[in-house]
């Protein structure tokens, strides 16, 4: 229905149009591995968390954790989901602003710092006057923005290429880059295991542990409802994603000399207007849509959880006008440290953030042993500190680098350091 259609655009936004059609320069096909694992992930979640969270009637999901495990917990929680939460919505918000800013404001002579400022402003006008009211229909109308984008680029390029829809799809399929399993080599980053169970965990995340996505499901009638929704998408996934590295292919076979984030824009940008209009359309719909609710759910979680004043309208504002800051600085600095694909780049900050929210969560609902509640954010800042030495330890010694496996791993000491300072009730 149309929530679990609008949730495909929501979660999808301008980082999947970028990123994957150039993940096939690097890793062929192999991210559809990471997508199949999502299809476990929603079922997890719709099984598992929506169930608990329905029948605890929460007014936020991490006052679960102040019933369960303590105020500390609770509070260590929601600051993890405020860092997560940040991070992943200014990368994909740069992605915006990067093609903004190479596309028009460039040759106009403006600095990328004034673009970046001019959108922020324009995102915090746009949800300080409550944005569209409507949340589904405005998720839906982004959902068809994108994927109208992608098949008028994709039948562009299949034309270009001087075939048929069929040739075309005969065509990938016989491509190199067309490979999806990679089951031979267990160092590789891309091996099946290693993305499937980290798809799987990065859905149960960046969706089940995740204020934002999960108020959208709760808005549901009734659990059945959200359940079949957030499997409806699961399945949706696939398909989609699918498409993005389909036209990554023919892109590829059409000559593009480009690779990973380039590889898109660098031909939308030379195809028309015909390619670049709806193309523009979507990322920019795409951006005020998931920028209007991740920036109204990080204040609602800052006001709500870590200062305890839900009704303080004086709070809300200054803390929006504080958040939209935040989102200034981050992306600037986003532009400097960031050395790969968008996409990726937002799996391993998922991996350092979210993976103490995971343990919490896991640790919760999992045993029924209380932990000590005033060693819990020493645990969860320490746990992703010890994963990046680790990480870096094992690159020095082997020349392996982590890659989305970090949030199991992340996941995995948050919890084993719990138990270790918890007793039974």
């Amino acid at each position: 229905d149309l929530v679990a259609f609008g949730m495909i655009g929501a979660s999808i936004s301008g980082v999947t149009f970028v990123s994957v059609p150039g993940m096939v320069t690097g890793i062929d096909m192999t991210y559809m591995q990471t997508c199949l694992g999502f299809i476990l992930g929603y079922i997890a979640v719709a099984f598992i968390l929506l169930p608990m969270y329905y029948k605890l009637n929460l007014t936020t999901i991490y006052s679960y954790l102040g019933q369960r495990l303590g105020p500390r917990a609770y509070k260590t929680g929601a600051s993890f989901f405020l860092l997560s939460k940040m991070t992943g919505a200014v990368a994909r918000f740069y992605v915006v602003c990067m093609i903004l800013h190479s596309f028009v404001f460039e040759a106009w002579g403006v600095p990328f710092p004034v673009t970046v400022i001019g959108m922020v402003v324009l995102i915090w006008l746009y949800t300080r006057g409550g944005g569209i009211k409507t949340l589904v229909w405005t998720d839906t109308f982004q959902t068809l923005c994108l994927f109208s984008a992608l098949l008028i680029i994709i039948y562009k390029v299949v034309g270009m290429l001087d075939m048929s829809i069929l040739e075309a799809v005969s065509a990938i399929a016989n491509d190199s880059h067309s490979r999806i399993f990679v089951f031979d080599d267990w160092v590789s980053k891309q091996n099946f295991w290693k993305q499937f169970l980290s798809g799987v965990f990065i859905v149960i995340v960046m969706t089940g542990l995740d204020q934002d996505m999960m108020q959208k499901n709760l808005t549901c009638k009734s659990l059945r409802d959200a359940q079949k929704d957030m499997c409806t998408y699961g399945v949706a996934f696939v398909p989609a994603n699918l498409l993005f590295l389909a036209l990554g292919v023919l892109l590829v076979m059409l000559g593009r000399r480009e690779t990973g984030d380039a590889l898109l824009p660098a031909f939308v940008a030379q195809g028309g207007m015909t390619v670049m209009v709806p193309f523009a359309i979507g990322i920019v719909a795409a951006a005020f849509s998931s920028a209007d609710s991740a920036m109204t759910s990080l204040t609602t979680s800052y006001c709500v959880d870590i200062r305890g004043r839900a009704g303080d309208e004086r709070l809300r504002k200054k803390s929006h006008l504080m958040i939209s800051m935040l989102f200034v600085v981050m992306i600037l600095l986003f532009r400097l440290l960031n050395s790969t694909s968008v996409i990726d780049a937002i799996y391993v900050m998922c991996g350092y953030t979210y993976g103490p929210l995971l343990g919490l969560f896991a640790f919760g609902m999992l045993t029924r042993r209380m932990p000590r509640d005033r060693f819990v954010p020493y645990i969860c800042i320490a746990s992703p500190l010890i994963c990046y030495a680790i990480d870096s330890l094992v690159f020095m010694w082997t020349g392996y680098r982590f890659g989305y496996e970090l949030l199991m791993m992340n996941g995995a000491l948050t919890f084993l350091a719990l138990w270790a300072v918890s007793s039974n009730r």
